[in-house]
């Protein structure tokens, strides 16, 4: 088990390892959100891309398919966790006072 999560852990999109790095000085938050949101979807149809050729009985190994599943899943449930945090933090502004 540690092989695989370590294997899994080495090819970990970068945009997910190291969320709080900003890429250059000049770089907005916007700009780093879609560069996120475009890697999460990568993840998706890469996901999707593994499945159908297992189904289609292509040379895939179950376990690259269930990690890419895995990456994907957990990629995703990042960004609702983001999104309802900004969501919060948007609302949390709205009610101060000025």
């Amino acid at each position: 088990m540690n092989g695989v999560v370590a294997a899994g852990a080495t090819t970990f999109p970068s945009a997910l390892s190291r969320p709080f790095e900003q890429e250059s000085p000049g770089t907005s938050f916007g700009e780093v959100l879609g560069q996120y949101l475009k890697e999460v979807n990568r993840l998706q149809l890469d996901a999707e891309g593994k499945m159908r050729q297992f189904l289609a009985g292509q040379d895939i190994e179950l376990h690259q398919v269930i990690l890419a599943a895995e990456k994907a899943t957990l990629a995703l449930e990042l960004t609702q966790t983001l999104r309802n945090k900004v969501i919060e933090a948007y609302q949390e502004i709205m009610r101060m006072q000025v």
